[in-house]
């Protein structure tokens, strides 16, 4: 009888360090927090349906989470110096649909869910959303404790070299390809004319990016004119803007990429061969998979830099430290 209790504690042990201290995995929450994705995804879908660029907003607030201090919240908290100000967070928003998913989380079962991993959830919801691939995402990330608006120096800008871009990426553990793939990420959502105006109206010495389709020019031009509002916006995915595809990077083939970044990718000779391995003749019969190489990406991504087991905290709060 002794022996089967010390096993039943074993057991118990066991499991609940399997909670605390585990690494990152599929159904983290499944005991703990069963309707935890379901919440998630279900917040999620009430605030696409209110305004479809909603998925994109959530995808990139994913992208740059993980690329400062990995993927653990950071980005989520408020003040004055924290991270979510710097420069190169321009435009990342989101916020109050994370808040109002940890809030809901909260009265189910509070102090278990992360910030962060609801930031990957919802990342991964918003694709699925905009009918790209679907995928498990793994949770068991803990929320960092630590955010300043100094530590986003290291994001990538989109008037950047391809080798800038390649050399801020393989810092971060991630490849060539990671770089194209999470770069089609923009096949879904829109960015604003403020960082259009050197590609169109200050170029060295042509006036005018060469490398965009003369097809293009007048297009983007109107949209957003010399001395225009800044703020006005276009999609980034010539072609298909709400469909999670790889439209984009047969824009980049093409010249109809609207970010300069993106552009950039097809002038180095390792990127364009990834570009350019979809798009073969019998690309659709044995070549790569886009969905697939994506999600492999984006998982890839989600898994930098994370707080697991002790480390960390359970903010009962997105937007501040406990």
């Amino acid at each position: 009888m002794a022996l089967i209790s010390v096993i039943v504690i074993t057991l118990i042990s066991t499991s609940f360090l399997g909670f605390s201290y585990g690494q990152l995995r599929v159904g983290f929450y499944s005991s703990v927090c069963p309707k935890a994705e379901e919440i998630v995804s279900s917040v999620v879908r009430e605030a696409f349906l209110v305004d479809n660029n909603m998925a994109a907003i959530l995808l990139r607030l994913h992208f740059h989470d993980c690329f400062v201090n990995g993927c653990d919240g950071s980005i989520l908290i408020e003040g004055q110096n924290a991270e979510r100000h710097a420069f190169g967070h321009q435009g990342v928003n989101g916020f109050d649909v994370i808040e109002r998913a940890k809030s809901q989380l909260e009265r189910v079962c509070p102090g278990v869910v992360s910030c962060a991993d609801i930031v990957a959830m919802a990342a991964r919801d918003s694709i699925s959303l905009s009918n790209g691939p679907r995928y498990q995402v793994q949770t068991g990330r803990r929320d960092g404790r630590v955010s300043n608006v100094s530590s986003a120096s290291i994001m990538p800008e989109v008037n950047e070299s391809i080798q800038q871009l390649k050399s801020k990426f393989l810092q971060k553990g991630l490849s060539e390809k990671d770089l194209v793939l999470l770069s089609a990420a923009h096949t879904i959502g829109t960015t604003a004319c403020f960082f259009m105006t050197d590609r169109l109206y200050n170029f060295p010495t042509t006036g005018s990016d060469p490398s965009i389709n003369p097809r293009f020019l007048p297009e983007l031009k109107s949209r957003c004119p010399q001395k225009g509002d800044v703020n006005a916006r276009l999609p980034m995915d010539h072609g298909s803007p709400l469909r999670f595809d790889s439209q984009i990077l047969r824009n980049i083939r093409d010249g109809f990429a609207v970010l300069h970044s993106d552009a950039k990718l097809y002038d180095d000779k390792v990127t364009r061969g990834i570009i350019d391995s979809y798009f073969g003749i019998l690309s659709p019969v044995v070549g790569p998979s886009f969905e697939a190489d994506f999600v492999d990406s984006i998982v890839k991504m989600g898994r930098l830099g994370v707080n697991t087991g002790s480390q960390g905290e359970i903010r009962r709060v997105c937007r501040a430290f406990n």
